[in-house]
């Protein structure tokens, strides 16, 4: 009896295991391929959510940040710790930077001074912590979220709708923070990906586990790579060079789990993008036809230390772009409060 006892507990615990191993297979093959060209524009065609929220819409997925979300996100604050998630803006030439901020002192005196800012070129990019505007920044067949044309922008000289401005009352909802480096084998010694790391639909499912987080509809999720902390070490590369990222099949995980926005310390798309032909396929596939927003080029190296400390990987998110009617993005400077 003690024989058969033994025999069937193991039974048992092999049956166990092998329904892991097959919920495990499950999830991971429960979205479509997304490593060929044709798999991306089936994908942009499926995924699409045109029209969701009306033919007017300018929002996209953020209408999932409800009130009561938002009402949920401060119900997270119990440290009243607040820390930046944005980089300090850049003034300085350098490889990965398409443009600096110029600034010039006007006036000084007794009674104080002043100066101006200006952009030595547009603050999109790889180097400025930005939002993109949802309807015209990226465009797919000459269009963007909800049909807005190429031709409408070049018409009226600016986004006619969906432009940045139509977060001109903010932004207020759940933050998750998403840190690649916590992944097995992913991360170097130092604490970073190396360039061309791809973080796709399952890492997303792993960092849940390893987090205890799940993600919920109206969140935004932000990717932790360790690019600043990189970059400090060993200088600005090239993106020629590659970018640890989001593999485009991260969009089924926005669809399936409804999120409002995303976020990253560099441009989201990991690069080279893993699908031939085309370049920064997360850019389409989230803003043209989900209508989820992205945050560009954001540092998270202090919220994810926060976080650790914690032992908790969401918090209230918000932001506020500047007021900017037809414009296509914004600079902006994300807070995360614990």
């Amino acid at each position: 009896m003690r024989t058969f006892n033994r025999v069937s507990g193991h039974f048992r615990k092999l049956s166990l295991l092998l329904i892991a191993v097959t919920t495990q297979f499950v999830l991971a093959q429960s979205h479509p391929p997304m490593e060929t060209e044709a798999d991306f524009h089936r994908a942009m065609d499926d995924l699409s959510n045109w029209g969701r929220w009306g033919d007017e819409d300018e929002l996209g997925a953020a209408n999932l940040i409800t009130p009561k979300k938002r009402k949920e996100a401060a119900s997270l604050v119990q440290e009243g710790i607040v820390v930046s998630l944005a980089h300090d803006v850049n003034q300085e030439p350098a490889v990965d930077a398409s443009a600096v901020l110029t600034r010039e002192v006007l006036r000084v005196s007794p009674t104080g001074a002043s100066d101006r800012y200006e952009y030595s070129g547009s603050y999109h990019g790889t180097i400025h912590s930005h939002l993109d505007a949802l309807d015209c920044h990226i465009m797919y067949e000459g269009s963007g979220y909800n049909g807005v044309t190429y031709q409408e922008v070049e018409a009226l000289g600016g986004c006619p709708r969906g432009d940045i401005n139509a977060h001109k009352d903010g932004i207020v909802t759940r933050g998750v923070l998403f840190d690649a480096t916590l992944l097995p084998g992913r991360a170097t010694a130092d604490g970073w990906l190396k360039p061309g790391t791809a973080i796709n639909y399952d890492d997303l499912l792993a960092l849940e586990e390893i987090q205890g987080v799940r993600v919920e509809p109206g969140d935004v999720i932000l990717l932790y790579t360790g690019r600043w902390k990189r970059r400090e070490a060993l200088g600005a590369w090239p993106t020629s060079e590659g970018v640890a990222g989001y593999h485009a099949d991260v969009a089924y995980f926005l669809q399936e789990r409804g999120v409002a926005m995303i976020g990253h310390d560099m441009w989201n798309d990991v690069a080279p993008s893993g699908i031939p032909n085309v370049f920064l396929p997360l850019h389409s596939l989230a803003l043209v036809s989900l209508g989820v927003s992205i945050f560009d080029n954001l540092d998270f190296g202090r919220v994810a230390e926060v976080a650790k400390d914690l032992g908790r990987y969401s918090f209230m998110f918000t932001a506020a772009p500047l007021r900017i009617e037809m414009g296509m993005g914004s600079p902006v400077n994300p807070l995360a409060t614990f």
